[in-house]
């Protein structure tokens, strides 16, 4: 067994009273996490404990902060800060721009049978939520929960909270699929599986959607009118919820429609944006905001959900390999009609088909090539 932790987003029912009290402390705490980012810019310090030595009575008397809050902030900054130097390499001050609280559990926050009891600077209030999706989360002898946040999405307020549970683990000496799994433009995704079936999902539509949306933002970017600045904030983030949607759609279907003890085949997309230098400057849009990412973090914990696994692999010439021969031949591909021929032994088919059956290929040397059965450490 491992433990696994997903996110709960759970909308809880504010009255106008406890709005303006949420709305006051998520307030206060930012403001108190970009004082404290500063000190840590400036200092370097990222000791929880010297911050509280140096900082504490300073937050408790500036921001009326209770105890369990200032220790709270600490944590905050400290995660972000962590975060900015293992991406970014080099101190780069975060700046905390949204109103947020983060809520330790049986602290801050609890749960009652019909509502979370949550703490704000002027005590306790009591908050209904909507359970619809997410009651089965509150059986407690499966899921324990870990420190909440709690954020405010066009004046709905919603509890985004870790749950961890317990999985079965896959060990290699139980695949018995393996699914090369080619993630693309043309295609969100094109698959080839143990049964030497072939699946595609295709990207046509999410194009065309996409491309609306970036032609209705430069329309209204270009009028500089208050109108058209009321509605770029009114369409907000619309379009990428819309593609996180089906993102979860397309994982949710990859493993649904394959056993227990699959093993996944993607490819090791690390520093893609950087391919855009070679793009054209009218593509390049489209290229650098593919949500290939967001599309892998879906599948991982999916799969670890139905005791399957993912791996990454290296990229390198899976649109350029003959599956059948082995030939790399840069010229072996036609992108303009996604058409693969091998120039040795002649086999032709669909490009993204073709990277989709190398990496089913590459799985099954991943199984071949490990010597002891093991547990499959997912990306």
């Amino acid at each position: 067994m491992e433990q696994m932790t997903v996110t709960a987003k759970i909308q809880i029912s504010v009255s106008e009273t406890d709005r303006s009290l949420l709305d006051n402390t998520m307030s206060v705490y930012r403001d108190a996490c970009n004082y404290v980012s500063d000190y840590v810019f400036r200092t370097h310090d990222l000791k929880q404990f010297s911050l509280n030595k140096t900082l504490y009575s300073d937050l408790r008397e500036r921001f009326g902060l209770k105890s369990q809050m200032v220790q709270s902030v600490f944590k905050t900054v400290i995660a972000r800060y962590r975060t900015v130097l293992e991406n970014e390499k080099e101190w780069i001050r975060p700046s905390f721009r949204k109103p947020q609280y983060d809520l330790v559990w049986n602290r801050d926050y609890s749960l009652t049978k019909n509502c979370f009891s949550v703490n704000t600077l002027s005590g306790r209030v009591k908050l209904p939520y909507f359970a619809e999706g997410m009651s089965k989360y509150f059986d407690h002898s499966i899921y324990s929960f870990g420190t909440a946040r709690l954020v405010n999405k066009r004046g709905r307020y919603f509890l985004h909270i870790p749950v961890t549970f317990d999985v079965e683990e896959m060990k290699l000496s139980d695949v018995c699929n393996v699914v090369g799994v080619d993630r693309g433009i043309n295609f969100v995704v094109a698959t080839y599986d143990s049964r030497h079936k072939t699946g595609f999902v295709s990207g046509k539509a999410i194009k065309q959607k996409r491309a609306s949306y970036s032609k209705t933002r430069r329309e209204l970017q270009m009028r500089h009118t208050p109108s058209s600045r009321r509605r770029l904030k009114a369409i907000g983030q619309r379009e990428n919820r819309w593609m996180q949607d089906v993102n979860h759609q397309v994982s949710k279907a990859l493993v649904e429609s394959n056993p227990k003890n699959t093993l996944f085949v993607l490819e090791d997309l690390t520093g893609i944006r950087n391919a855009t230098e070679r793009v054209r400057t009218e593509d390049r849009y489209v290229s650098v905001s593919w949500s290939f990412y967001d599309l892998e973090q879906k599948l991982v914990y999916k799969a670890r959900q139905n005791q399957s696994a993912v791996i990454k692999v290296d990229p390198r010439y899976t649109s350029q390999c003959c599956p059948f021969c082995g030939h790399i031949e840069k010229n072996n591909r036609n992108k303009k009609i996604h058409l693969f021929t091998c120039r040795n032994c002649g086999y032709s088919s669909n490009d993204d088909r073709v990277g989709a059956m190398n990496l089913y290929r590459m799985g099954i040397n991943y199984l071949e090539n490990s010597q002891v059965p093991d547990t499959v450490t997912a990306e």
